[in-house]
């Protein structure tokens, strides 16, 4: 592969001709600007795009972290920050770690080395908070907190209000013995859901039953037989995310247990398959579109501050699995 001298020599330029040929940083005479051309498809010259962004100081790329590319809310998230990304000019690399703390760290080393403008993080791990706190390259965090102060901003939903949301409707179709399928001890999110449910269970004299879920359809499946028998009156189930509220439906299907006469359930996130399915699945939902393009242009407008929150509001989804008492308001 040619390098910019030998394009340079060739051409019968500087290299710095070159340079501004390539990057059009300034005005070349439109003869030598014809041999430079000319030269770099001689000589198959590619410019290292790591090098031409750090003379830029851009590299007009985003980079994305997401715990699980299974769960489809991170997926949808995704989809609107490389969308937003490209009306931008930018374009977007996409890191699945599993939620490995030691995967993280090498993900956002590998993003640095290669000057990406900004990363989006969507994270649990507290492991992250003294490195975070050593990066230069601005880091949005999303949905999950781990740290305020390491982070160029946080976009969340208000998850307490959603939990809420989902248990007040529970309430008014009748529900009296409701379960939270509360997601894992260490996620922000579901801390804060969970916490929401319990404030409307106290309010209304109901009693508190929760059962813990990965959010993952796979885990949903045996949860939901270990909840049946865990708590054999349950009439209605707040599950974690909208994968798990269809693998609870999956479940009950099986054992010819009606939805919503019988057990109602309600999902989180409104991802597309809970419209698809059927029956549509009543969920809260998380304006998954906003988040993902209010993410990237804070890192492509450079507006990504330290300690600034960004909350968006949930919104109840009223579908098939759950159905209002008579009398009681639609949402």
């Amino acid at each position: 592969m040619a390098s910019i001298r030998e394009v340079a020599a060739l051409a019968n330029v500087s290299p710095s001709t070159v340079s501004r040929v390539m990057n059009g940083t300034a005005n070349v005479d439109p003869e030598k600007r014809e041999r430079v051309l000319k030269a770099i498809e001689e000589s198959g010259f590619t410019p290292n795009e790591v090098a031409r962004s750090l003379f830029k100081k851009s590299s007009k790329t985003l980079g994305m972290i997401i715990p699980s590319i299974k769960n489809p809310f991170f997926t949808e998230l995704s989809s609107a920050i490389e969308r937003t990304a490209n009306q931008y000019g930018y374009r977007m690399i996409l890191s699945n770690t599993g939620g490995n703390l030691e995967k993280e760290k090498n993900a956002i080393s590998m993003l640095v080395s290669m000057n990406v403008d900004g990363i989006v993080l969507a994270t649990s791990n507290a492991g992250l908070r003294s490195y975070l706190d050593n990066c230069k390259t601005p880091i949005v965090t999303i949905d999950r907190l781990i740290s305020k102060n390491a982070s160029g901003g946080y976009i969340h939903c208000d998850h307490y209000e959603g939990g809420r949301l989902a248990a007040e409707h529970l309430i008014d179709c009748g529900c009296k013995s409701i379960v939270c399928v509360r997601g894992l001890d260490g996620i922000s999110s579901a801390k804060e859901r969970f916490a929401g449910y319990l404030d409307v269970c106290k309010e209304n004299g109901i009693k508190e039953q929760s059962i813990i879920c990965d959010y993952d359809f796979n885990e949903g499946l045996a949860m939901t037989e270990d909840l049946l028998k865990q708590y054999p009156d349950v009439d209605g189930i707040i599950a974690c995310n909208d994968m798990v509220a269809i693998s609870i439906y999956k479940v009950l299907h099986r054992k010819k247990i009606r939805v919503p006469e019988e057990i109602q359930i309600i999902g989180y996130d409104n991802i597309n398959l809970s419209r698809l399915m059927t029956p549509e699945f009543t969920t809260v939902a998380q304006p998954i579109e906003k988040m993902g393009v209010k993410a990237a242009r804070l890192l492509i407008k450079k507006e990504s501050n330290r300690q600034q929150e960004y909350i968006f509001s949930p919104e109840l989804i009223i579908r098939e699995t759950t159905k209002l008492q008579k009398g009681a308001d639609a949402q």
